[in-house]
């Protein structure tokens, strides 16, 4: 799983690198493939219940599962949530950004930045002996201390041999519940978050996530396994948390 998430590592670091005004989606998309299969893995999204893209892009007030195209062309001052999870010798890896589009507004800004603020705040509880609670109202506690929505209909997940697994991993909740942390979990810890009302409806298309106030939504997923010594470790980031992003 940790060579799976240095290969959609490379990825995002290339779909960032693209991410700039006029670029469409679908381009992104491919960049993303590219990546991915060159370096032996493959988009697990592709095909994944009918979803055709090789990751899921989200402008704006899309929340997530926003389908590639060559018609949805980026434009100054948006913002895009990229999903993407790659299988890599039959082991899953899951992770999500928010990017900047060209300059955008201090507000749009603060929105991502805490969207990895609240993973941060979770992530600190992803430790043996926890509850899958004490994450989610970690997270909670610091988005709506920011004065922004957690999203309630959608969550994260475990991962492993499947992209979607036991035990889910809400955004918010209280702290004592849930799932109590042991060694080997693997866990995608995932903030979705809004700049207004959490509330989200589903698009025509079936697939797309959409803030039912149409306030801007960032989203910030990582990879983490419990290790043997009860620590979290980020499957996705290959020199941690504190180390370079995408």
């Amino acid at each position: 799983m940790r060579r799976a998430g240095a290969v959609l590592f490379a990825a995002m670091q290339a779909v960032k690198a693209a991410v700039r005004p006029g670029v469409t989606t679908a381009q992104l998309d491919r960049i993303a493939e590219s990546v991915i299969r060159s370096r032996g893995g493959v988009p697990s999204e592709k095909g994944y219940e009918g979803f055709p893209g090789s990751i899921c892009a989200s402008p704006d007030d899309m929340v997530v599962h926003g389908i590639p195209s060559d018609k949805v062309v980026l434009r100054e001052g948006q913002i895009i949530s990229i999903d993407c999870t790659v299988l890599l010798d039959g082991y899953q890896a899951d992770m999500a950004r928010t990017f900047p589009v060209g300059k955008i507004a201090p507000e749009a800004q603060a929105l991502i930045d805490a969207a990895k603020e609240s993973f941060g705040k979770g992530l600190a509880f992803a430790r043996k002996g926890y509850r899958i609670g004490d994450i989610s109202h970690a997270i909670q506690s610091c988005v709506e201390g920011h004065g922004y929505g957690v999203v309630r209909s959608l969550c994260g997940h475990g991962i492993g041999r499947e992209m979607h697994e036991d035990p889910e991993v809400p955004n918010f909740g209280k702290p004592g519940h849930g799932l109590r942390i042991r060694e080997g979990l693997c866990i995608a810890v995932e903030p979705m978050i809004t700049a207004g009302d959490y509330h989200v409806y589903i698009a025509q298309d079936n697939w797309a996530f959409l803030t039912r106030d149409h306030s801007l939504s960032a989203h910030y997923e990582n990879t983490v396994a419990i290790l043997a010594d009860g620590s979290p470790s980020i499957l996705t980031m290959p020199n941690g948390f504190d180390g370079e992003d995408v």
